[in-house]
């Protein structure tokens, strides 16, 4: 009764917001709907002797975050093909672009019966390792009553989620008890999760896969440099994520510091690519020139505000920066990865809402390798004396290094759940 009335509901929201909404944005931006994939068809994806293994990654954070899954992947299962699933558009460039040869791309179905079994039956997986706890209850009964076991990996449980789930009750426990093993990120990631019905025993904490980000190709920070057009002295400073409602805190914050480092070069980068325009206005309207990055082989004044428009190239672009400020946080939406920026020695400025990336947030603030601000007079503030203080960046940034150097291990022990609890016997 209870997945009928889920079924419902999920055709209720398709029809009446969904549908309306990926419409719109097909006409307004492109965007295309790829309609036939979300509902399942397009019969087999090949021809192979073996079923190949299956890795979920929602979007573009989760996508670029599996990179070390999809090599260990390949490695596990010499003879297995890789399909790598997303929701998103551009999720599903990140894969095609950064997995190209090791994985085939495929798009998420519709959490709707038919359309599940009509994936399950054409791609044939042998196992699914899902990133970031993406439940789908009809996509998790189906892969079920076709004995593939289901792994989640990098698991975590927002505030908001927890909520929402408990609210579910006994529901939420039938749609766990089709998940084979649960690898959390953290302690409380673990608690949560069991306190929904999960048996102990299916439960382990991992540690965040994030933390081991593939490294940078060498001399990608100088390579950046040339493309931004900055010299390889020029101080630089990174707005990353943003959400509506904290560039123009970003821009007061940039008016501030350029009093006391006039030469200071400002990226923003907007967690919606698809907002790039509506930021570029912003910018503008203070009387600065700006740039969107797609176009940046064009002339442009010294003090030109760069604006990130393209997909997947956040992270490594983080390395031209002296200073990074992570988005999503001074306003309440909890935040984004903060491990990123760290990874690569730089110093952090957040805001006070970290809540869906908690434990990083209090791993950095706890190394003393992330500063919190909560205005735009405070991000000004500790903008300018991180500029300021070449000594304290570097400080800041090596203890961040230091900080997520000391958590690796999540995707080795990630692999040796899969190989366990999914493919025993299937690896060399």
């Amino acid at each position: 009764m209870m997945y009928a009335l889920y079924t419902a509901a999920m055709l209720v929201a398709l029809v009446l917001f969904y549908a309306p909404v990926a419409v719109l944005r097909r006409l307004g931006r492109g965007v295309p709907l790829n309609a036939r994939a979300r509902l399942g068809l397009g019969g087999a994806l090949w021809r192979a002797r073996t079923r190949p293994g299956w890795l979920h990654a929602v979007s573009v954070g989760e996508a670029i975050a599996a990179g070390p899954l999809v090599d260990g992947l390949r490695r596990l299962c010499l003879e297995r093909p890789l399909v790598v699933t997303t929701v998103t558009e551009t999720g599903a460039r990140v894969v095609r672009e950064r997995y190209a040869g090791l994985a085939i791309h495929r798009f998420f179905p519709l959490d709707l019966p038919g359309a599940t079994r009509r994936f399950v039956a054409a791609v044939d997986p042998a196992f699914l390792v899902c990133l970031e706890t993406e439940l789908w209850p009809n996509m998790l009964r189906t892969l079920a009553a076709r004995d593939i076991p289901v792994m989640i990996a990098n698991g975590r449980i927002s505030d908001r989620a927890y909520r929402r789930y408990r609210l579910l009750g006994g529901f939420m426990g039938s749609v766990l008890a089709e998940v084979r093993v649960f690898a959390m990120q953290s302690d409380e990631d673990a608690r949560r999760i069991i306190a929904l019905g999960v048996s102990p025993e299916r439960v382990v904490v991992t540690g965040n896969i994030k933390n081991e980000a593939l490294p940078d190709t060498a001399g990608s920070a100088d390579l950046w440099r040339r493309l931004l057009g900055f010299g390889p002295n020029r101080r630089v400073w990174i707005a990353g994520s943003t959400h509506r409602g904290e560039e123009e805190v970003v821009l007061d914050a940039h008016r501030a510091a350029l009093r006391e480092c006039p030469e200071l070069a400002l990226v923003i980068a907007p967690r919606h690519p698809e907002r790039a325009q509506e930021v570029l206005g912003l910018v503008t309207a203070r009387g600065w020139p700006a740039v969107l990055r797609s176009e940046l082989g064009r002339a442009r004044a010294a003090n030109t505000v760069i604006v990130l428009d393209t997909v997947g190239e956040l992270a490594t672009l983080y390395a031209v920066a002296d200073i990074v400020f992570i988005g999503g946080s001074l306003v309440p939406f909890g935040g984004h990865n903060m491990l990123e920026p760290a990874v690569r020695r730089k110093p952090v400025l957040m805001g006070p809402h970290t809540q869906n990336f908690r434990e990083s947030a209090a791993l950095l603030e706890s190394a003393g390798a992330a500063v919190v601000v909560r205005d735009a007079a405070d991000l000004g503030r500790e903008l300018t004396r991180l500029l300021s203080d070449g000594d304290l960046r570097v400080k800041l940034g090596e203890a961040g290094r230091e900080a997520v150097a000391s958590r690796h291990g999540a995707v080795r022990e990630t692999l040796e759940l899969v190989s366990r609890f999914l493919i025993p016997g299937d690896h060399p």
